[in-house]
């Protein structure tokens, strides 16, 4: 048995496949969409009056997903709640965990996923220098819950965005680079 050191030359459909391939360009000659560029002091935050902020940053309603940086301040305890999809987060300042796991500390450059449907309650160290701020990428509705279970409200990619919008507009604050995908 011999090896050729040559590949089997392709004929019909597949030869015609590879042809079209190779003619291609591997970069794009002229991108179709620009990049989307938001920068730290771009957007405002929408202070909540409880210790809590929320800078929107991109919302895309075809696929409910809102991205945001929040901002949390010592000792702060959000709701417990859950999520409907994914949640990605990326930990830029201070410190959190959640109460149900209380030895996964998030610090600068942590990085957690939440799968869909996990229960928890976020939140930061009471002796804690400083705000936490975390990025977020959250796909879905967010549940929040009573001490009994009972939901309390839901907040989606739609909600939020009106919540924002709504927030900058009663203040008269610039929110025109929220990036804004979907319908």
């Amino acid at each position: 048995m011999s090896h050729s050191s040559s590949a089997p030359v392709p004929d019909g459909r597949l030869a015609g496949f590879i042809g079209r391939m190779s003619s291609r360009p591997l970069v794009p000659a002229a991108p179709e969409a620009g990049t989307l560029h938001i920068g730290t002091d771009d957007l405002p935050w929408l202070d909540a009056g409880d210790g809590s902020a929320l800078q929107l940053l991109h919302v895309d309603l075809d696929q409910g997903l809102w991205i945001s940086n929040t901002r949390l301040a010592p000792g702060y305890r959000v709701t417990t709640h859950f999520h409907t999809g994914f949640v990605y987060a990326v930990t830029l300042q201070g410190s959190w965990y959640y109460l149900e796991a209380p030895e996964a500390v998030n610090r600068p450059g942590s990085y957690l996923f939440e799968p869909a449907g996990s229960r928890h309650t976020l939140v930061t160290p009471k002796d804690q220098s400083g705000d936490t701020i975390v990025w977020f990428a959250i796909y879905g509705a967010n549940i929040n819950l009573d001490a009994d279970g009972n939901v309390l409200s839901i907040i989606d990619a739609r909600t939020a965005l009106e919540l924002y919008r709504g927030y900058c507009d009663a203040l008269d604050l610039d929110c025109s680079k929220l990036i804004v995908k979907g319908a």
